[in-house]
């Protein structure tokens, strides 16, 4: 049996594309499924750990009692998270092979770190759900993979872990896919790969398993290693947002010092989709003024295109009145310009929300004042049940909320596109960041 593409037909790659870039994903699951351990035997198995790094944790194994190496340890670095043996925050590793660079967030298993899961999935392109075959799926694989959903993740491994402990059985492995095929069509997913899996000895993570020879698809280390995350974007409307103007001097290699003998006016900013090149004609928002593109500097270099990703000056054939906040856009394909957003959002605050105070909108680089006008519903994130018109917002909650805004800001929904799709609230008082919303 190959891997299980749950939404399409299986696929195995053996050899990487080229340009694949970084990938940058997270694990989840339920507490006690092994995803901290599944991250320390991806690095030690992978010789992606320092001599050093394996010693502390032998002896940290040692002190704790263990016959066997803890690889957990690697990502439990809280010391409250060591001594009560789970993970509380998301904890970040950085580590490459000849074919790729990873960064991978090991994310929270309870409830109550809903909040550290939006974080960590916010700038995922995917995700590692992991479930105990022991155990089968539990509430945590639904709200894991349903927060996952949210936030645009778009590839899922199904590692389904601990398959020692079932006595390696296929069939056990065949209807937790099953169950999950089950509730992943019903909640939209797609791209899904499923893989058995041992992470405490090591089977199909880095490599294949003799324990399970009906099982003849990727190790986990294979499929992350050729997964492709490259969006096609000759079709993506551009989006510009500015975030500061600059004026470029002439005889500047680096085309950054700012004085008295100008150059040009240049408008400085990070590609948020599309892509850019000299002569396109755009759109500046709010002032509604279109122009040609004269130049594009990136890095401090004249080049003739740009793309998503990329931070750029650009210079415009036209003097128009711009400064931080407004946004570059395709003549054809403007945003949509609103004064009120349908948002999911996640309450990262311990003070609840209050519906009759103002708080401030940070959208790409523009700031609004916007009052929460009505609460639609809350997410029940383990049932995935809708609780209209709740009476409060705690912290780790999921409401779908209207917000009403001050000024008008130029949205796409998530779907869409991340970065003008996605927002944060902040406290106008303190200036913490208390919630973080996607547009619907």
């Amino acid at each position: 049996m190959t891997a299980l593409s749950i939404a399409s037909a299986p696929t195995t790659q053996t050899e990487a594309p080229a340009n694949i870039g970084l990938l940058r994903f997270i694990t989840a699951g339920s507490v006690d499924d092994g995803k901290s351990t599944l991250i320390g035997r991806l690095l030690y198995d992978s010789k992606s750990l320092h001599a050093d790094q394996v010693s502390a944790i032998e002896q940290s194994s040692l002190k704790r009692g263990l016959s066997e190496v803890d690889l957990s340890l690697l990502t439990d670095g809280l010391q409250a998270e060591r001594e009560q043996g789970i993970t509380i925050d998301v904890a970040y590793r950085y580590f490459s092979t000849p074919k790729r660079k990873f960064i991978i967030g090991d994310a929270p298993g309870h409830e109550q770190y809903t909040r550290n899961m939006v974080t960590a999935a916010s700038t995922a392109e995917l995700a590692v759900i992991l479930v105990d075959a022991r155990k089968g799926l539990a509430t945590q694989t639904r709200r894991h993979s349903y927060l996952a959903h949210l936030l645009g993740v778009k590839h899922i491994v199904l590692a389904i872990n601990k398959m020692d402990s079932v006595d390696w059985q296929q069939d056990i492995y065949r209807q937790i896919v099953s169950d999950y095929q089950e509730f992943a069509e019903a909640l939209g997913l797609s791209n899904i790969v499923a893989i058995p899996m041992s992470a405490l000895k090591g089977d199909n993570v880095v490599d294949a398993s003799t324990a399970m020879p009906w099982y003849q698809g990727p190790t986990l280390l294979d499929y992350l290693q050729t997964v492709s995350t490259l969006a096609d974007v000759s079709n993506k409307a551009l989006r510009l947002p500015v975030q500061r103007v600059v004026r470029v001097m002439l005889g500047n290699a680096a085309n950054q010092v700012i004085g008295d003998d100008e150059e040009f006016r240049g408008y400085q900013g990070t590609l948020a989709e599309g892509s850019l090149q000299c002569g396109d004609t755009v759109m500046v928002l709010p002032a509604w003024r279109s122009s040609q593109v004269r130049s594009l500097k990136l890095a401090g270099k004249s080049v003739k295109k740009a793309v998503a990703g990329s931070a750029v000056v650009v210079e415009l054939e036209d003097e128009i009145d711009i400064s931080r906040g407004d946004i570059i856009v395709g003549n054809d394909q403007p945003p949509k310009v609103t004064r009120e957003l349908d948002a999911d959002i996640c309450w990262l605050a311990e003070q609840p929300l209050n519906p009759k105070a103002k708080y401030l909108i940070k959208h790409t680089t523009r700031t609004v004042k916007g009052l929460f006008g009505e609460l639609h519903y809350k997410i029940n994130v383990n049932t995935l049940e809708q609780h209209p018109q709740p009476e409060a917002v705690h912290m780790n909650d999921i409401v779908r909320v209207q917000i009403k805004l001050q000024q008008a800001l130029f949205v796409d929904t998530y779907a869409e596109n991340k970065v003008t799709g996605s927002f944060i609230v902040i406290d106008e008082s303190s200036l913490a960041t208390v919630a973080a919303g996607v547009i619907v």
